[in-house]
């Protein structure tokens, strides 16, 4: 499970280095994760501070720090 995590980690920061700052659907939609698999991954991500995530209306937008 946590290798599986890691390698979607891997596919969110690419994703991410490839387009810039992106809301999370977009994300999604891009890296075809299942919810629980993305939000694993923004949290791995999340704990070695790699990515910001930012609150915006109702929109929670991702970039890499």
């Amino acid at each position: 499970m946590i290798e599986k995590i890691g390698t979607n980690a891997g596919k969110v920061w690419a994703q991410l280095d490839g387009a810039g700052r992106q809301n999370l659907k977009d994300v999604k939609k891009s890296t075809k994760l299942t919810d629980k698999d993305l939000y694993a991954a923004i949290g791995w991500l999340a704990r070695e501070g790699k990515v910001a995530l930012e609150e915006v209306e109702k929109d929670i937008y991702i970039s890499l720090q």
